[in-house]
């Protein structure tokens, strides 16, 4: 294996994606081939390798308004510790100032001990729950379903910056649904291990549990969602229907934190994706 001082960072392309997902799911993540080849084609994927093996990876996915994020921030475990983490970090940061771009990122609270000395701001505090086997699954149930348009406008009110081509990507697929209940709306998808729910975005917690329960009843499981630390009462309603909560993990921006505009939604895109 190559000494810390002599690896070599290199740009990948769509063809590393199987190798990619190889990186993921030794984390365990919940990342399919699909997510991997859009990170790929529309963002800077940044790689190591030891001979043939791709041993880390970093991803900027630049979005609208000057505002891209970092994500697929990955290690193999036989590497850690030898600040490739960093140097990748560190890379995707460059690339951004280089276009003028902020950027951001959601952390674990491993990531967090990385990304605070680069000079990441926590904004928001994030926590990942699972759903392991719902009761009272109805595959004949059907939901309303949300136009992409009226899905990016909520998302651009949640987060202040457009997302569009993400969530026009996670969307558009075979196994995706936007659906509605009352005012909320949610973006339902299908990863690796596990369907994910998110972003959910409503006016009250009620309504975000009531469309929730909606999904989960209307196919097979399991899930995974993720949801913002202060909104106590949907956390409160999920854990008391058998969601778990696996970890936590916190949305951080680079330089000063600032306030997301609009009003904040009741659950979140996932960590690896934001």
């Amino acid at each position: 294996m190559a000494g810390t001082e002599h690896f070599e960072l290199i740009e990948l392309g769509v063809g590393d994606a199987p190798a990619g997902l190889l990186l993921s799911t030794e984390a365990h993540w919940n990342q399919n081939e699909a997510d991997w080849r859009f990170f790929l084609s529309k963002g800077i994927v940044l790689g190591v390798r030891d001979g043939k093996q791709l041993v880390a990876t970093a991803a900027l996915l630049p979005y609208s308004a000057d505002n891209a994020w970092i994500s697929m921030v990955l290690v193999t475990a036989s590497w850690r510790r030898r600040r490739v983490a960093t140097r990748l970090v560190d890379a995707c940061l460059s690339a951004a100032t280089k276009r003028g771009l902020t950027t951001w990122l959601d952390a674990t609270p491993d990531g967090a001990n990385v990304y605070g000395p680069l000079g990441f701001t926590p904004t928001l505090q994030l926590r990942r729950l699972r759903l392991e086997a719902p009761k009272g699954v109805s595959a004949a149930q059907s939901l309303p379903t949300c136009s992409v348009a009226d899905f990016i406008a909520r998302d651009v009110s949640a987060m202040g910056f457009e997302r569009g081509a993400l969530l026009t990507e996670f969307g558009g697929r075979a196994d995706s649904r936007m659906v509605s209940s009352g005012n909320a709306v949610a973006l339902v998808r299908d990863g690796r291990t596990a369907r994910h729910i998110g972003p959910v975005f409503a006016e009250t917690h009620d309504s975000a549990l009531t469309l929730v329960d909606a999904i989960v009843r209307s196919e097979q499981g399991p899930w995974l969602l993720d949801a913002v630390h202060s909104q106590e009462d949907f956390l409160r309603g999920l854990t008391d229907t058998g969601w778990t909560i696996e970890r936590p993990f916190q949305r951080m921006r680079f330089g000063r934190a600032t306030m997301l505009a609009g009003e904040l939604p009741f659950a979140v895109a996932g960590p690896e994706f934001g």
